[in-house]
């Protein structure tokens, strides 16, 4: 498999996942959901849905849908995620995939151990590729600069994202947390957001943590660009790959949506 298929393999299989989507209707997360007959035989012997005309194809269509497009942007996440480790894996030329990892173990309120983990990591001991090492090794001295912290010893770990536009004070507070966890460790956190669309505000809050910010666009410096930072940094033009294969990403990204937008 050539580099290219294997970038594209690894973005795009999660995405395929959504095309099993089926709608729980409240049975939990240990159903594999509902397909339209069940859901039919369900809702037709509910006396009051029946009555009002919800054991209808659309109704069910209409729930596949909702449910289906929350796990669409889930599953571009993960397919973002999983490139983007994969690129770090290869520019920097580890010698085992394992060194791309990061996790730490927390408390519970339970006082039961709870393992956390990013997306990805930039280990300076572990990058056999030195031309990669000594950018990186740049790079973080300067964007610790910009933070006005002194440079981590270790490297720099990354939260991936496909885009960030969530107000939501536990995600944010579960991220600050990462942020001071990182430094503690001795790496800078960074979050690389795929899309160029994120809150102001957000921004703000978590530069002012601490932690990095990388955001999609295809301006800007290696320290503001997702894609400047790929391609200037690790040496891999990110911005490319996506304009090369974009009209086979459309049509996976079509045919899913087309299979959640059904009722079959």
């Amino acid at each position: 498999m050539t580099e290219e298929n294997l970038y594209l393999k690894r973005f795009l299989d999660p995405v395929k996942l959504c095309r099993r989507y089926k709608p729980k209707f409240g049975l939990g997360n240990r159903e594999e959901g509902l397909d339209l007959a069940r859901f039919l035989l369900i809702y037709g012997a509910d006396p009051f849905y029946s009555w009002i005309g919800l054991d209808s194809d659309l109704m069910y269509a209409a729930h596949k849908a909702a449910g289906g497009m929350t796990s669409v942007y889930r599953q571009i996440g993960k397919g973002c995620e999983n490139l983007f480790r994969q690129i770090i894996i290869d520019r920097a030329g580890y010698e085992d995939p394992k060194y791309a990892m990061w996790s730490y173990v927390t408390k519970t309120k339970n006082d039961k151990d709870k393992t956390l983990s990013l997306d990805a990591r930039l280990e300076l001991s572990e990058i056999k590729n030195l031309e990669v090492r000594g950018r990186v090794i740049q790079w973080i001295a300067d964007y610790s600069s910009f933070l006005n912290v002194p440079a981590p010893a270790n490297g720099a770990v990354f939260e991936v994202r496909q885009g960030y536009k969530s107000k939501d004070s536990k995600r944010q507070n579960g991220d600050i947390d990462n942020i001071a966890v990182a430094w503690a460790n001795g790496y800078l956190p960074v979050f690389a957001i795929f899309s160029s669309q994120i809150d102001v505000d957000l921004l703000l809050r978590y530069r002012n943590s601490r932690g990095g910010m990388l955001i999609g666009t295809t301006s800007g410096s290696n320290q503001s660009s997702l894609f400047v930072f790929c391609q200037e940094i690790l040496g891999y033009d990110l911005a490319a790959f996506f304009r090369r294969n974009s009209e086979e990403i459309k049509s996976e990204i079509y045919t899913t949506l087309a299979v959640l937008l059904s009722a079959d």
